[in-house]
């Protein structure tokens, strides 16, 4: 009999399930280690957890491993009919129906119970004479023989395994369509994404994740500490009543100032994939809890796609023109009400539009930043003809300045980017980049360069427009919502707590995107930007830097 060398790692039954699924499924799972945990696995658990409760006295489940076939696994059940030890596999779903609608196996199902039969064979020294598959959805048990073609079958797939495992390259999508919209990784794989990357006419569906409706805790107050008590987070407020959250309704926790977290609250938060970040109490971020876990593979391509300059340069050259059109369109969304300014508004539209038709073929970074730098200057100085004759001087802009801000525009300007910077962070840890590793910007500050790349993409929709929106509609107290210290200006507790409520909610608002075509929400866009950058040394690029005001 053919077997594998010993000394290899052994591979999992289940990921021979997904091979057989989908090589990709297989290569995500088992090379990038990414995982997702959909509805469908969750029901899957309730129903092995029924079925344990339900166990008679032949009923077994137990972990096997076998070096010399190179496979391990977590038997579902084994019972003995007629003196023959028999593996069951249990399936919520129905059978697969052939031309005589006789029921039988799915092809992946159909490997993995032959792997736990061979593998009972190898590591237990018993004859195994087959396996069956339950499918309760339509209550078809299944019966599948183990004879010399199954045995070959499951030695083919762990040598493919073993392949596949080696390889630097992740394999295409499947022509199967149909198998993406059952599938648990969809939200990171990007199927449809990756085939409207090769053909502009394809009509993808959603298959990216339902927005995220859990909260981002925004611990503003000084002093405050944030424990655990059970499954929930626990917030002591100097002179307030302790105020206790679920778990399970929280998506970020943002320590403003002074705020602390104990280490149990800290270690539960990163199991509960819940994002840390701190900002500081003058508005500045300062850094987020790394909570990536995982293979290195993914960075390691990272690494070599951000470390050629032209990939490097092409990135930045969307990057640039993306934050260009972005802010020009936005001046053009003011150009009606501008009244006596118009002029003025017209002349650096004008001027962005000349200097935006030069950026595709900008010859390096240097050049990209001159340009960059020639754009943010007609966009800041025509920012003033948007505001409304109603609002106070004090609310007025004049220049872009920082570090710190010495008027109130600027520093509601810098407490929102530090913000979205938090929220960009946030995405980047999320899918599994390194934020060192950027494109364009370089290492300057505790913000790290591709947070600092992809920023850019969303600062006029989610800052710019969001802080013009406000002052215009007279939602600041020039006295109370801001803390003037000589020539610098901070935001006021009340003032920041202000700024968060309406920075989150227009997180929530949706946007269609102009490529995949689908809507979804600015919280949603952060995260699908940066997976959508990852595809761009995947094979898969052109739709990243393509979010641009309408």
């Amino acid at each position: 009999m053919q077997t594998l060398d010993s000394t290899q790692d052994t591979i999992r039954v289940s990921a021979l399930h997904a091979l057989a699924y989908c090589p990709r499924l297989f290569y995500l799972e088992e090379v990038e280690e990414l995982y997702t945990q959909d509805a469908a696995v969750f029901a899957g658990r309730r129903l092995h957890v029924e079925l344990e409760k339900q166990e008679d006295e032949d009923w077994e489940d137990l972990f096997l491993e076998s070096p010399e076939l190179g496979l391990r696994g977590r038997v579902d059940a084994l019972r003995t009919r007629d003196g023959q030890t028999i593996p069951y596999e249990h399936k919520r779903g129905r059978c697969y129906r052939d031309e005589n609608n006789q029921p039988q196996a799915w092809n992946s199902d159909k490997l993995q119970i032959l792997a736990y039969a061979y593998l009972i064979e190898s590591a237990l020294g018993i004859p195994i004479s087959e396996g069956r598959i339950r499918y309760h959805a339509d209550n078809v048990l299944v019966h599948v023989p183990l004879d010399d073609l199954g045995r070959a079958t499951v030695r083919d797939a762990i040598q493919q395994a073993r392949i596949l495992r080696q390889s630097s390259h992740r394999p295409p999508v499947t022509d199967n369509e149909r198998m993406c919209v059952r599938c648990s990784l969809s939200p990171v794989c990007l199927p449809e994404e990756a085939r409207l990357a090769h053909n502009r006419e394809w009509q993808p569906m959603r298959l990216f994740p339902p927005d995220d409706e859990r909260q981002v805790i925004h611990v503003l107050e000084p002093g405050t500490a944030v424990g655990r008590t059970g499954e929930q987070l626990k917030l002591s407020r100097r002179g307030q009543p302790v105020e206790t959250v679920p778990v399970r309704q929280v998506g970020q926790l943002v320590l403003h100032s002074f705020s602390q977290i104990s280490t149990q609250a800290l270690h539960f938060c990163v199991t509960q994939g819940i994002g840390v970040h701190f900002i500081s109490g003058g508005g500045r971020y300062i850094g987020s809890f790394d909570t990536r876990q995982g293979s290195i593979q993914r960075r390691i391509h990272q690494y070599q796609a951000l470390s050629q300059p032209d990939t490097c340069l092409e990135l930045a050259r969307k990057l640039v023109t993306c934050r260009g059109q972005g802010q020009r369109k936005f001046l053009m969304r003011g150009k009606r009400g501008s009244q006596g300014k118009s002029a003025k508004l017209k002349r650096a539209i004008a001027q962005m539009k000349a200097v935006l038709k030069n950026v595709s073929s900008a010859p390096s970074r240097e050049s990209l930043l001159g340009l960059e730098g020639n754009l943010a200057a007609s966009y800041f100085a025509a920012l003033p003809c948007l505001i409304a004759a109603t609002v106070p001087p004090e609310l007025r802009f004049d220049h872009r300045n920082r570090r710190p801000p010495k008027d109130r525009f600027n520093a509601l300007l810098s407490f929102g980017y530090a913000l979205l910077i938090k929220d960009v962070m946030n995405a980047i840890l999320t899918v599994g980049l390194e934020p060192a590793l950027g494109f364009y910007h370089q290492p300057r500050s505790q913000a790290s360069p591709l947070a600092l790349d992809l920023m850019e993409i969303f600062r006029v929709p989610l800052v710019d427009m969001v802080v013009m929106a406000s002052i215009n509609k007279g939602q600041w107290d020039v006295q109370a919502d801001f803390d003037v210290r000589g020539v610098q200006v901070w935001l006021s507790d009340t003032g920041r707590r202000k700024f968060v409520g309406l920075y989150e909610r227009r997180k929530q608002e949706t946007w269609k995107h102009p490529v995949t075509g689908y809507s979804l929400t600015y919280r949603r866009l952060l995260e699908l930007e940066v997976r959508l950058l990852e595809k761009e040394w995947f094979g898969e690029g052109g739709l990243f830097g393509q979010l641009i005001v309408r």
